[in-house]
């Protein structure tokens, strides 16, 4: 999750494709750029320029990430990508700026301002994102923020993260289309938790299901053990959310099994989609979730390590499809105005990296999400991703 926590490592495997090929494939959902060879804009503006050449035909854009700290990675696989978006396109229209937020979000905000930046993409942290936002929105420029807290949206700022709200709706609607109707949670206390069992109550009764039982643990293995007991006591549910990482889940499986949900379908979050080592745990087989799609992350990832000779943090997407949005939006938007924020509620959405996804309620990135079940030492799609909003 993008909050204040440890972040995602690098994705575990890749597969070769070409430039064509991945355009081509970003093309859906009404999402226009720029094809054949084009030479190559120059590279991003260095982190923290104070004075930017004087641009009347580039729209400039402020890409706000930890290029320096102990998110140092991330931030700057996230920084490569959106540069490797205008390489991918050929774009003459923006100029994409980046400004360390390790050093502090406020000051790289006001930084960004000071140079004339128009739209700011990022921050990554919930934190970060605060102290952006309430500068930006008083002076008209919209963020949209890398963070998966939705509590951040509104007032100018969009949340463009991976929300486990969505990831849980999914799974479980498609649980109980496989006939599960009895749904028990398994919760880690904190803002993470408590988002994840409203959601999963709500889901289960937009479905017609039934959460019959509910209990928190505070991420230590003798607080879990007790936690899954207490789960006993309401034998009969057919599927259990594990609202946690893939490493508290390999824990918890062994103890369900034993207590009460032998026979229980287990259900995770997105957060599993980026753990290497979850597919091959014996306990894990059988397992589902929902998260976005990796096949066309895997063709971005190729052309990531081939340019950049190491391969890209999960998150990396983000930052391309940040920029993929901005290059679309950039064909109606006059270099030197306000950036348009009423193009991104466009009911046709965006296509990117990580498949289709729009803004509608709440300034929150809609996404279409797949499950994935664990079967045979690996991920497999039991139910594909929709390419395109209907409606």
């Amino acid at each position: 999750m993008v909050s204040n926590t440890a972040l995602l490592q690098p994705r575990r495997t890749f597969a070769k494709a070409s430039a064509t090929l991945l355009l081509a494939l970003l093309a859906g959902c009404q999402t226009m750029v720029p094809k054949g060879p084009v030479a190559p804009p120059p590279p991003s503006d260095a982190v923290g320029t104070s004075q930017l050449p004087t641009d009347s035909e580039r729209h400039r854009i402020a890409l706000l990430v930890p290029t320096s700290g102990e998110n140092a990675g991330v931030g700057q696989s996230i920084a490569d990508a959106a540069n490797l978006a205008l390489l991918d396109t050929g774009t003459t229209k923006l100029r994409v700026t980046t400004y360390d937020t390790a050093t502090g979000a406020a000051a790289a905000v006001n930084r960004a301002l000071a140079d004339g930046n128009r739209l700011i993409l990022g921050p990554l942290l919930a934190d970060d994102v605060r102290a952006v936002s309430t500068i930006a929105a008083k002076a008209d420029v919209p963020v949209l923020s890398f963070s998966n807290d939705i509590s951040v949206a509104g007032k100018g700022t969009y949340v463009l993260g991976f929300t486990p709200g969505q990831s849980i709706s999914r799974v479980v609607r498609y649980a109980k289309a496989q006939g599960k109707t009895r749904f028990a949670g398994l919760i880690p206390n904190g803002a993470y938790g408590k988002r994840a069992s409203a959601i999963l109550i709500s889901a289960a009764e937009q479905t017609g299901a039934t959460v019959v039982a509910m209990q928190s643990y505070d991420r230590s293995p003798a607080s879990l053990a007790v936690a899954v007991k207490k789960l006993q006591a309401n034998q009969g549910y057919d599927a259990v959310l594990i609202a946690d990482s893939g490493r508290f889940a390999v824990q918890a499986v062994p103890l369900i099994r034993k207590n009460g949900g032998a026979n229980a379908q287990i259900l995770g979050t997105e957060l599993w989609n980026t753990e290497t080592g979850l597919a091959a745990s014996p306990v894990m087989q059988g397992a589902m979730f929902a998260s976005v799609s990796d096949a066309m992350f895997n063709q971005f990832s190729a052309r990531y390590k081939a340019r950049f000779g190491r391969s890209p943090y999960r998150l990396a997407s983000l930052g391309y499809d940040a920029v993929l949005l901005t290059i679309r939006i950039a064909g109606n938007w006059k270099p030197g105005t306000n950036f348009p924020s009423q193009a991104l509620t466009d009911p046709g959405g965006f296509a990117g990296v990580d498949g289709a996804f729009r803004f509608r309620s709440g300034a929150v990135a809609e996404r279409a999400l797949e499950v994935q079940q664990i079967e045979a030492g690996k991920f497999t799609i039991i139910s594909p991703a929709p390419r395109k909003f209907d409606e």
